[in-house]
């Protein structure tokens, strides 16, 4: 998700059973840093009660359109006040009806209607009721009027029938909501991005691999969408969720990434190179299982892989480049060392003992510059650091090169 300084949303809750998401969608945003002030139908009290929603959100939830704690009486003006956004999920048929027309009979269409900030729905509803005539003209007259409709999905319904109309999950929700509120550091801009461990085979069924889960590199890429760029990801072998809206090549070796690099890398603007991509492979991989004896020692040859990022750095019109370095120990002297190596413009490094495979990350940023640390925190905060920092290098970049 974004980095949501100081931005705040209203989260407005309908009469669906969808709204069972808003809990975890609320937990989402405000893990990520957004203010949620939840605002509920008296229908989606029905469903969810105000009281999880507050201890989710850490503030009162709002119900009524003459809720005394206003001090004027005047929650349908008041609450949307210093928002960034409103946010429905999930939104119903009924009050998709109701926003079309302008209706303002309780107080979240009120607030919809008297909002001066942008307007964010996420349907829920069975799918006849999301392919029959009328939903599909309030649907387009809602979009032509400026609202952002995220989803539906196609799916599994509570009433037990299949098919679009499915609210998007709470993830999904989030991220889009928060891709929304970023700033567009990137904008327009064509990112490529490898992530994970690659997978370097011995024979049928063994490996060379790394402890890489991918974690940082999908939140890279997150970030890069959310400040409005155009991701292309090539990812080694991980259990993670994919990036909505990249564009992604799964791949298993570092020759498969390679491959993969070298078929989107002429389009690219910026290439990230977070992958953790083994330094060799096994010369001669066996086709079947090696079987254990105890009679001989098992040696494997072992011989280079491609040097991914170097190859990168050194095209006629390289894009420009990021590393990570992973280091042990030296943190500082090895990741310069390889900055320059490589001819990069940016080196990320971070201690492999305290990064792999964790949540939070703390890294050393290293430029023509100097060195620049970001503090420990969650690797999606670290992300978003990093691509405001990049985008800022890339555009005094290419300022160079018009001058």
């Amino acid at each position: 998700m974004a980095d949501p300084s100081h931005k705040k949303v209203i989260l407005g809750l309908t009469g669906g059973i969808a709204a069972y998401k808003a809990a975890e969608l609320t937990r989402q945003l405000t893990q990520g840093g957004i203010e949620v002030q939840v605002v509920m139908t008296e229908s989606a009290c029905g469903f969810i009660t105000p009281a999880t929603l507050q201890a989710l959100s850490g503030k009162p939830v709002f119900t009524d359109m003459w809720d005394a704690r206003v001090s004027d009486n005047m929650a349908h003006i008041e609450l949307s006040r210093g928002k960034d956004a409103i946010v429905v999920a999930p939104a119903t048929a009924d009050f998709i009806a109701k926003l079309t027309h302008g209706l303002a009979d309780d107080l979240l269409s009120t607030l919809c209607l008297a909002r001066e900030c942008p307007l964010l729905i996420a349907p829920a509803m069975n799918r006849q009721m999301w392919d029959n005539a009328a939903t599909r003209r309030n649907i387009a007259q809602l979009e032509h009027d400026g609202v952002v409709v995220l989803g539906p999905a196609s799916g599994d319904q509570a009433c037990g029938e299949v098919g679009m109309g499915r609210m998007l999950e709470a993830v999904e929700i989030a991220e889009a909501v928060s891709a929304f509120l970023a700033p567009k550091f990137l904008s327009g801009k064509r990112v490529l991005i490898t992530a994970g461990p690659t997978f370097e085979p011995i024979d049928a069924v063994r490996g060379i691999t790394n402890r890489s889960s991918g974690k940082m590199g999908y939140a890279v890429a997150r970030a890069a969408i959310e400040a409005g760029a155009k991701v292309t990801m090539v990812s080694g072998p991980v259990s993670l969720s994919s990036p909505v809206g990249a564009e992604i090549t799964r791949v298993d070796t570092a020759s498969q990434m390679f491959e993969a690099v070298r078929r989107n890398v002429a389009r690219a603007d910026i290439f990230i190179a977070v992958a953790a991509v083994a330094d060799y492979r096994v010369d001669k991989p066996r086709e079947h299982k090696i079987k254990k004896t105890d009679e001989r020692q098992l040696q494997l040859k072992l011989v280079p892989n491609p040097d991914i990022l170097g190859w990168v750095a050194a095209r006629p019109r390289a894009p420009f480049c990021v590393g990570f370095a992973a280091e042990s120990r030296n943190l500082d002297v090895y990741a310069d060392e390889k900055r320059r190596r490589k001819k990069v413009q940016l080196m990320v490094a971070n201690r492999a003992q305290e990064a792999i495979g964790a949540d939070d990350n703390e890294v050393m940023l290293l430029d023509d510059a100097g060195t620049h640390r970001l503090e420990r925190a969650p690797k999606e905060v670290v992300a978003r650091q990093l691509i405001a920092h990049i985008a800022k290098l890339y555009g005094a970049t290419r300022r160079k090169v018009k001058a």
